[in-house]
C-alpha cells in the first residue's frame, strides 16, 4: 500500500485535474449556445435557397448548371476535413480522421486523393499520410459567411478549371450536445437538382431571367453549404468538448473519492499499529 504521503499527493493532483475539467466544461457549455444558436437560425435559410433554387430549376429546359455539374470521370479527388483547433475534445476529431482514411483507401482507391483541411488537429494528423495542398486554420478565429466564403471560392475554382473532378466535405453535423453525426457530403458537381414538390404553376415575372438567376444563385448555395458546413462542425466540437469534459470531471470525482478512502484506510491502519506497538511496549515494561 502507497504511503500516505504518495496518496494525499495524488487526491491533490487529481483535484486540481477535476478542477481544470469542470472549467472547460463551462465553457464549452457557454460557447455551445451560442454556437447552436447560429446553426439552428441558419438552417432554415439554407433549406429555402435550395428550395428557390429547386423551383427555378424545375421550369427551365436542358442543363442550366453548367460548369457546375459538369460530370466528369473521377481520377482526382479533393477532400475538405473540417476538424477543431483544439482537443481534448472526445473522438470529435479521430472520427474525421477515420472517415477521411476510409475514403482515401476504400471508396476513392486507385484515384488520387488531396485534402483541404480546415482546422489543426485534422492537418496534424492527414498530412502524415496524405497530400495536403491548404490549411484554414484561422478561419475559427472569426467564424463568418465571408471568411468561409474565400474557401468556397478557391473550391469552385479549383473544380471549374479542372484540377479536380470531385469535391467532397467531410464533418460532423450536430445533432445535440452528446451526438455529433459525421457526413461526408459532395460538394462539386451539383447533384442533379430533383425536389419532390411539385412545381408552382404562378407565372413569376423575372428580371433578370430566369438563367442568369439561378446561375448567380449557385455559388450563393455552394457558400451556404460550406459555411453550414463549418458551422455544424464549430457547434458540435463545443457540445464534444462539454460531454467529454463533464466524463473527466465525474471519473475524476470517483477518482478522488476512492483515494480518500484509501488514504483512511492506510491512515487508520498506521494509527492501529502505532496503538499495537505502544500496547506492547507498555506489556513488555511490565515484564
Amino acid at each position: 500500500m502507497a504511503n500516505l504521503k504518495e496518496i494525499r499527493n495524488r487526491i491533490t493532483s487529481v483535484s486540481s485535474t477535476m478542477q481544470i475539467t469542470s472549467a472547460m466544461k463551462m465553457v464549452s457549455a457557454a460557447k455551445l449556445k451560442k454556437a447552436q444558436d447560429a446553426i439552428t437560425a441558419m438552417r432554415p435559410y439554407a433549406e429555402k435557397l435550395t428550395e428557390l433554387l429547386q423551383n427555378l430549376s424545375a421550369t427551365l429546359d436542358g442543363d442550366i448548371g453548367g460548369e457546375f455539374t459538369a460530370q466528369r470521370e473521377v481520377k482526382r479527388v479533393l477532400v475538405v476535413a473540417i476538424t477543431s483547433n483544439r482537443g481534448l475534445s472526445g473522438a470529435f476529431n479521430s472520427n474525421i480522421v477515420k472517415e477521411a482514411r476510409r475514403l482515401t483507401e476504400k471508396e476513392y482507391a486507385g484515384k488520387k486523393v488531396d485534402f483541404i483541411t480546415v482546422g489543426k488537429k485534422g492537418n496534424d494528423a492527414i498530412s502524415k499520410a496524405n497530400t495536403v495542398i491548404a490549411n484554414n486554420n484561422s478561419v475559427f478565429d472569426n467564424l463568418t459567411f465571408e471568411a468561409v466564403g474565400v474557401i468556397a471560392d478557391d473550391l469552385i475554382q479549383l473544380f471549374i478549371d479542372g484540377k479536380y473532378d470531385k469535391i467532397v466535405l467531410v464533418y460532423n453535423q450536430f445533432k445535440n450536445a452528446a451526438t455529433q453525426i459525421v457526413q461526408a457530403e459532395q460538394f462539386l458537381p451539383l447533384a442533379p437538382i430533383a425536389s419532390d414538390k411539385p412545381a408552382s404553376n404562378v407565372d413569376y415575372i423575372f428580371e433578370p431571367s430566369k438563367e442568369e438567376i439561378v446561375l448567380t444563385l449557385i455559388p450563393k448555395m455552394l457558400k451556404t453549404q460550406l459555411y453550414k458546413a463549418v458551422r455544424d462542425s464549430f457547434a458540435s466540437e463545443h457540445g464534444a468538448r462539454m460531454t467529454a469534459m463533464h466524463k473527466a470531471t465525474d471519473n475524476a470525482t470517483e477518482l478522488r473519492n476512492q483515494l480518500k478512502l484509501t488514504y483512511n484506510k492506510a491512515r487508520q491502519a498506521a494509527i492501529t499499529n502505532e496503538i499495537l506497538e505502544i500496547v506492547g511496549g507498555a506489556e513488555a515494561l511490565k515484564g
